[in-house]
């Protein structure tokens, strides 16, 4: 091999491998960001949750009210 080639062959090299780096550092903010997104969503989820079970509680403390007041009629 000829000294040009070699170093064309290890431009060429170079470059795949900025590539490759410029990739991974895509890649990796793209997971940091959708993992910060994960845990927003898991903590909506977790209040909607609760907010569930406090709706569900209430409504039915107010149909035992209603049975209540029908039976006391």
């Amino acid at each position: 091999m000829t000294k040009i080639y070699q170093s064309l062959e290890l431009k060429d090299l170079e470059d795949k491998f900025d590539q490759l780096i410029s990739q991974y550092q895509s890649v990796k903010n793209e997971n940091s960001s959708l993992r910060t997104k994960q845990e927003v969503l898991v903590m909506e989820k977790t209040q909607l949750l609760e907010k569930t079970t406090q709706a569900r509680t209430r409504v039915e403390a107010m149909i035992t009210r209603l049975k209540e007041m029908e039976q006391g009629s």
